[in-house]
């Protein structure tokens, strides 16, 4: 176990005592991560008079903070940028503590809580680079007795190879909690074919324990070991970066895994490749294997599940169905599947889909398509889509699309060793990380998706197999406009009773663009909603640096404000101890949403209250 320096910076204002029932307690409100909350002060017929009442800033200039803040028992914890935990009077964004480490590794999107039995005291465990850092909630000092006083490293190879976030191996999101185990799972970079897997594992939240690990690529003698030919062995990925979903009352934890280790080139790995871009149900005390349900077969697109699943119910007929509802970026396909069985809800039809002409490449022959709800990101393009938006938009995608001779087959055309594939809906397009919000009361799940395209042309590689020359390039103009027609962004309401679209609207504009009369087009997005139970929806996500919400019922946009940098992230609403809802948003910079971008934004925390 290494020694990783750590440093403590503490500023103390008085005591915290009162319990507020209104908290915002993970990152998703609850183990389920239905993003939904029971405050109803904020409606629809008011919300046109929230005002900015504070902001926290983290005196940082960076383009990327995918925060969302936490708050329980009146303090509410955010992550920074460099690995770091603040803690803040949420009424009013003053600093009460700080903790610093110089952990090397991106920050997570929120810390999470365990709030202690008759032995141990409450925790904030949180992720930095390879290591679990358990904290002291109310003073921000390490938990000595966890981990080394504190911090735990939780890489596969231990100590890791390079470091701190060795392979590229790093936590990037929080673990989630049942009982006294901690759950989490890593990213391992994707893009190597040999180096550790993101296997999921659990840690007593009390010593830091190893209590189970779950093999993401099954090992011989393991059931589905057969999916993957010779190329099992030392395989990379896939990844666990996104958010684990616990149904507490079942005692299962639900993973959405990533990519294999070679995300666009599978020819050294012949089958469907399970574990990978599966929903992966598990029991949470034991890591025994329930069910899966793959949502990619032999991904090589980058197609990894980056959303948590989100625990809903579905009504049918008089019966109530609890059910798993997973978002992919591939066309924003909505699987909504059985919790206890893994089985689809509404049909999932497995259809043809084109093959590779790299050789040695064996792709799947099928893939499934969910029949509701239809997916409703773009799935494919012709030269004739290409955007008229501009004259010099028009212009700058066409001469491209004719100088590299480019393709779009439809959803799962493999990137090709002749021409460029255009693949929809891109390596950050479709349902992203910010994953689904669930309203129960109106049985809607909302969600946020981008149509943004990535290219792909495959060459030879040093190694005997192929890698993709254009990885992650965007097919988007000078301006960094989409190629393609509008919509470009959109918020789309589900039903999930009927599995019928209710509404879909654009989600951002560009100010640029309005003032020449054309109408909204949506922007790419990162980021996710969350729902109220007076009927609003709640987004940033957006590259305008808008924070906006919605009638949940018909998608019409109440308020917006305009902050000072793009809000790539979730937000987050509560009830302070004045009896005031606040609604708060992490402004960071565009993150992915504007890769290769200099501009750099001062990172604040931004909170909302009405008058």
């Amino acid at each position: 176990m290494k020694n990783v320096g750590l440093l403590i910076t503490l500023i103390l204002i008085g005591p915290v005592v009162t319990y507020s029932q209104n908290d915002w307690r993970t990152y998703g409100n609850g183990p389920g991560h239905q993003r939904f909350s029971t405050l109803t002060q904020i409606t629809p017929q008011n919300v046109s008079t929230l005002r900015q009442v504070w902001t926290f800033d983290l005196k940082t200039m960076g383009r990327k903070w995918e925060n969302t803040p936490v708050v329980v028992e009146n303090i509410m914890y955010i992550t920074l940028p460099n690995g770091g935990v603040v803690a803040l009077e949420p009424e009013t964004g003053k600093e009460i503590w700080r903790f610093e480490t110089p952990v090397r590794g991106r920050s997570v999107r929120a810390v999470a809580y365990w709030p202690g039995d008759s032995e141990e005291s409450p925790r904030l465990l949180y992720g930095a680079g390879d290591t679990l850092i358990a904290l002291d909630p109310k003073s921000g000092k390490p938990i000595e007795s966890f981990g080394n006083k504190g911090v735990l490293n939780v890489h596969p190879v231990n100590p890791a190879p390079s470091g701190g976030g060795g392979f590229g191996f790093s936590i990037s999101s929080p673990p989630a909690i049942y009982k006294n185990l901690a759950i989490l799972g890593a990213s391992e970079g994707e893009n190597a074919v040999v180096g550790p897997s993101g296997d999921p594992q659990a840690f007593d939240v009390k010593t830091g324990k190893l209590i189970w690990r779950f093999h993401s690529v099954p090992q011989p003698g393991e059931p589905n070991h057969d999916t993957w030919g010779a190329g099992w062995k030392d395989r990379g990925g896939p990844s666990l970066w996104g958010l684990l979903t616990v149904d507490t009352e079942r005692g299962l934890v639900f993973l959405p895994t990533g990519n294999p280790g070679g995300s666009f080139y599978g020819g050294d790995r012949p089958g469907s490749n399970l574990y990978s871009v599966s929903v992966l149900a598990l029991d949470a005390a034991t890591g025994k294997y329930k069910w899966h349900f793959q949502t990619t077969h032999h991904d090589l697109w980058d197609s990894d599940l980056a959303a948590a699943p989100a625990l809903i119910d579905v009504v049918q007929n008089g019966r109530r169905i609890p059910a798993v509802a997973q978002v992919t970026k591939m066309g924003g396909m909505l699987f909504i599947l059985d919790r206890l069985t893994g089985k689809p809800i509404y049909a999932v039809e497995e259809r043809p889909v084109p093959t590779s002409d790299v050789p040695g490449e064996e792709t799947a022959h099928t893939q499934p398509f969910p029949t509701k709800p239809a997916p409703w990101a773009r799935l494919g393009m012709t030269k004739a889509e290409i955007t008229t938006v501009t004259p010099e938009s028009n212009k700058f995608c066409t001469e491209w699309w004719d100088k590299e001779q480019m393709h779009s087959g439809g959803p799962y055309t493999p990137h090709g060793a002749t021409g460029t594939t255009v693949a929809f809906s891109g390596t950050v397009g479709g349902g992203n990380w910010g994953g689904v919000a669930f309203n129960p009361q109106l049985g809607y799940i909302f969600v946020n998706t981008s149509n943004l395209a990535t290219l792909g042309k495959m060459v030879p590689s040093n190694n005997g197999g192929y890698g993709n020359s254009l990885a992650y390039t965007r097919f988007w103009d000078n301006n960094k406009y989409p190629c393609q027609q509008p919509p470009w962004g959109e918020l789309v309401a589900v039903n999930a009773n009927t599995g019928n679209i209710a509404w879909k609207i654009p989600l951002g504009i560009y100010e640029e663009l309005i003032a020449k009369g054309i109408p909204p087009t949506g922007t790419p997005n990162l980021g996710g909603p969350i729902a109220t139970a007076s009927g609003l929806v709640f987004i940033g996500a957006t590259k305008d640096s808008r924070f906006r919400a919605f009638d949940a019922k018909s998608g019409k946009q109440l308020w917006f404000a305009k902050l000072e940098a793009p809000a790539i992230a979730t937000p987050m609403t509560f009830s302070g101890r004045n009896g005031k809802q606040y609604v708060v948003i992490a402004a960071g910079g565009p993150g992915d949403t504007d890769r290769g971008g200099a501009a750099e934004y001062a990172q604040k925390l931004v909170a909302f209250a009405l008058p």
